[in-house]
């Protein structure tokens, strides 16, 4: 397994090994004891799993707020998305910065994003499957939003200007009307 920091206090690319010969791959996909000794102890209970028929979906930017804040680990079942979390920590000295990524089938990365990060993605392939473990159980009334395209954060999300979007996230707030629920703690 190979852990990768990110500018982004607490956000983390993990890539786990793959075990390949003729017939295909085996890879351990999530390891709670390995993950520990890297410094990562999360408790995940709840697993997702969403498909994205289009590309040029994008889902997010998502949080739940405590006490039913989630830690996630995302990866990419099938396809390929390019994930993003945005730090929404007040006091934070990366705060409304984001890190985004690539994850697909063939790369196998997953992106750790901590409680106290907005979440969301761009589906790069038809098709495209999403699947995340979270550390808390969802939460209707703790739930929030931030535009996709919020000029204060500037997401770069690889040329899409007409994304296909829900009603909720066409909607969401801006970052500088976001009374965060969440504080940094050094």
């Amino acid at each position: 397994m190979q852990i990768e920091t990110t500018p982004l206090a607490g956000v983390v690319v993990i890539t786990p090994a793959r075990h390949g010969d003729e017939r295909g791959f085996f890879s351990e996909s999530y390891n709670a004891r390995a993950l520990t000794a890297e410094g990562i102890d999360v408790v995940f209970v709840q697993d997702n799993h969403s498909l994205s028929e289009k590309v040029g979906t994008i889902r997010g930017l998502h949080f739940q707020a405590p006490p039913h804040a989630q830690d996630k680990l995302v990866r990419c079942g099938k396809g390929a998305l390019f994930d993003v979390a945005v730090d929404i920590r007040s006091g934070s000295p990366t705060y409304g910065q984001w890190f985004g990524t690539e994850l697909s089938f063939e790369n196998g990365k997953q992106l750790l994003v901590p409680a106290g990060f907005a979440h969301g993605f761009v589906t790069l392939k038809p098709e495209t499957e999403i699947i995340y473990k979270c550390s808390d159980y969802y939460n209707r009334d703790s739930e929030g939003a931030l535009r996709w395209d919020d000029p204060q954060i500037g997401i770069d999300w690889g040329g899409v200007s007409d994304p296909i979007l829900s009603e909720k996230d066409a909607v969401a707030p801006l970052l500088a009307d976001l009374d965060t629920p969440f504080t940094y703690k050094d």
